[in-house]
C-alpha cells in the first residue's frame, strides 16, 4: 500500500467509523422492515457499485440497452450527476448536459426509441415514467445500488479489474460508499476494465477474493474501442496509428484504461484529465488549443470519450471558430472467457421469468 494512502487511512479513520457506522443504521432499518421499499410490477435491473465512481457503468447500461430493445421497450432513470436542474425530467435529445447530467443525455442522443429520464426520486421517478411512457416494459437503474428506496428486481453489481471493492475502503478513508458486504445484495457481479489478455489463473484468483455467494454470478467484461468519429460531423472517422500524436481531454474518474490503449495506439499521447463529470470552461477550451498547437507532429489529433463530448458539446461554437480537430472515441462492452452469450442469456431469462 502506498505510503500516502496509508496516512490518508490514518487521519480519515474517525470520519471513516462515523460515516460507517451511518451506513449500518440505514442498511440494518432496510432490513429489519423499519424503512420500507417500494416495490413495482414491472423489472428493474440496477446497475452499480459500491465505490463513488470509476467502473463503468454508462458502457454498461448502453450493452444492456442494445441488449434488450429489440425485444423490449426499455427505459433508463438516473439521477443526473451535476446537473444543475432539481426534480424529474424526461430527457430529449436537443436537450444540454447542464440540465439532464452528461450520461442520460449521452443515452437519448444514441438511442432514441429509449425513454430517458432524471430524477432524485427514483421512486417517484419509476411511477412518472409509468404516466409518461406506459408501455415500458423494462427499467435500468443507472447508479442505483444504494438507492434502497426502490426494491429493485435485479441488481448488477460492477467492480473494476485495477481497483476492487475488496481492496477499499470506506469513505473518506477509501471511495467506497458501504460496507463490502454490500456486495451480498447483487445478483450479477462484473468485473470491469479487466486485461484483454486475462489468465484463467488470474480469474480464479480475483474470484477467491470476491469470495460470490451461491447465488450470484461474476463475469469478466472489457472494453472494445471503435474508430473515432469527429466532433463536429461522426460522418467523419480518424484511424490511430503510429504516426499519429495525441492530446485526450477527459473528465473520467479514471483514465487509466483509456490511457494504456492510446500508449498502444498512437505514437504519443498527452493527456488533459479532469475530475470525473467535469464541465470544462473556456479557459479549458484555450488552454487545449495552446497544448495542440505545441505538438510538433505534423500528423495529430485531439481525442475525447462519447461522455465528456457531451459536456464538450456546451462549447461547439468556441471548437467551430478554431477549427479543433477533436475525434470521439467510443467504446462497447465485451465478454471474456467466452461468457458474453452466457450473460446475455442469464439477462433473458430473468426477465423471461420475471414474476411480480
Amino acid at each position: 500500500m502506498k505510503i500516502q494512502k496509508i496516512f490518508q487511512l490514518i487521519f480519515a479513520f474517525p470520519f471513516t467509523v462515523l460515516y460507517g457506522i451511518g451506513v449500518a443504521i440505514h442498511s440494518y432499518l432496510y432490513k429489519w422492515g423499519v424503512m420500507k421499499s417500494v416495490r413495482f410490477d414491472l423489472p428493474i435491473i440496477t446497475v452499480g457499485n459500491l465505490s463513488v465512481g470509476g467502473t463503468g457503468k454508462t458502457p454498461h447500461v448502453e450493452y444492456l440497452i442494445q441488449l434488450l430493445r429489440p425485444y423490449m421497450n426499455v427505459a433508463t432513470l438516473s439521477r443526473g450527476y451535476k446537473r444543475k436542474t432539481k426534480g424529474y425530467i424526461a430527457v430529449a435529445p436537443a436537450t444540454n448536459a447542464e440540465l439532464v447530467g452528461d450520461e442520460p443525455l449521452q443515452f437519448k442522443r444514441k438511442f432514441r426509441d429509449v425513454f430517458v429520464a432524471v430524477a432524485e426520486s427514483r421512486t417517484m421517478a419509476v411511477s412518472q415514467i409509468m404516466m409518461d411512457a406506459p408501455t415500458t416494459q423494462v427499467i435500468l437503474l443507472d447508479d442505483g445500488y444504494q438507492h434502497r428506496a426502490l426494491k429493485t428486481s435485479h441488481s448488477i453489481l460492477l467492480t473494476a479489474f485495477d481497483d476492487p471493492f475488496f481492496k477499499d475502503y470506506l469513505l473518506p478513508g477509501g471511495t467506497l460508499r458501504e460496507w463490502r458486504v454490500g456486495k451480498e445484495r447483487a445478483d450479477i457481479i462484473i468485473v470491469t476494465k479487466c486485461p484483454v489478455d486475462l489468465s484463467e489463473a488470474d480469474r480464479n484468483a480475483f474470484l477467491e477474493k470476491i469470495k460470490p455467494l451461491p447465488h450470484q454470478q461474476v463475469f469478466f467484461s472489457y472494453y472494445k474501442y471503435g474508430l473515432p468519429y469527429s466532433f463536429l460531423d461522426a460522418g467523419i472517422g480518424v484511424n490511430l496509428d503510429e504516426t499519429l500524436d495525441a492530446i485526450l481531454i477527459s473528465g473520467l474518474a479514471s483514465s487509466d484504461y483509456l490511457v494504456k490503449h492510446l500508449d498502444k495506439t498512437v505514437n504519443f499521447a498527452r493527456i488533459l484529465d479532469f475530475p470525473d463529470h467535469h464541465f470544462f470552461k473556456e479557459a479549458d477550451l484555450v488552454n487545449l488549443k495552446k497544448q495542440f498547437n505545441e505538438l510538433k507532429a505534423t500528423q495529430k489529433v485531439i481525442l475525447t470519450t462519447e461522455k465528456d463530448a457531451v459536456r464538450l458539446e456546451l462549447h461547439r461554437k468556441y471548437i467551430i471558430e478554431n477549427q479543433l480537430p477533436i475525434f470521439v472515441l467510443p467504446i462497447e462492452v465485451d465478454f471474456l472467457f467466452g461468457e458474453k452469450e452466457a450473460f446475455d442469456e442469464t439477462m433473458k431469462s430473468f426477465l423471461l421469468n420475471f414474476k411480480i
